[in-house]
């Protein structure tokens, strides 16, 4: 099945639907990313241009695009709602997110070393891995507890005014076409991992 907008989707669709959809762009590139990291740990010869785009597809699409909009727009929601900014569930995704980053840059620093750094491929083998591990846990915990919380003490009002603010995030932060670019992106990591 082929990827879908965010903006395909029905226009009543909750802001934590679109979120949970995006969730599963997004765990469709890490399996694709393991695949390819355990070919390599196999002894598979590096592929530093598939790494770069794993990197461009995580920094963009999964960071920017859609953690830019839980941390912009939905956790301030719930903030608004009641919800503690820190030392709470939103603390937690947060930090988090933080985490994620920080495995990011390590992929993305070693995967430039590939060929002239005996260390390198592991060094993307230990980051690609964690933030696998780590997303996969912490998309977990968003679609089944903090997403949940998120619709029950989230106003129809305050609903209607994210999933415009979510439109408006995409076209004014991540730009135009971004949204498409990533998604050829997406298609490109699962087509290297076949």
């Amino acid at each position: 099945m082929g990827a879908i907008h965010s903006h395909e989707l029905s226009h009543g669709d909750s802001p934590t639907t679109i979120l949970v959809h995006e969730h599963d762009l997004i765990l469709q590139a890490l399996d694709a990313l393991e695949t390819i990291l355990s070919r390599l740990e196999a002894g598979g010869a590096p592929d530093p241009a598939y790494f770069e785009k794993a990197v461009e597809f995580l920094k963009t699409f999964a960071d920017k695009c859609h953690h830019g909009k839980e941390e912009d727009l939905l956790f301030k929601a719930m903030v608004n709602r009641g919800f503690p900014l820190q030392g709470g569930p939103i603390g937690v995704m947060l930090s988090e997110h933080e985490t994620g980053r920080a495995f990011i840059r390590g992929m993305a620093d070693a995967t430039a070393r590939l060929g002239a750094d005996s260390s390198a491929a592991r060094q993307v083998i230990d980051s690609g891995r964690g933030y696998i591990q780590l997303l996969r846990a912490h998309i977990a915990k968003e679609n089944t507890i903090l997403f949940p919380m998120a619709d029950r003490v989230l106003t129809p009002e305050d609903q209607a005014g994210l999933a415009v603010a979510f439109d408006r995030f995409e076209a004014q932060e991540t730009g135009a076409g971004v949204h498409e670019a990533s998604l050829a992106l997406l298609e490109a990591l699962k087509a290297g991992a076949k």
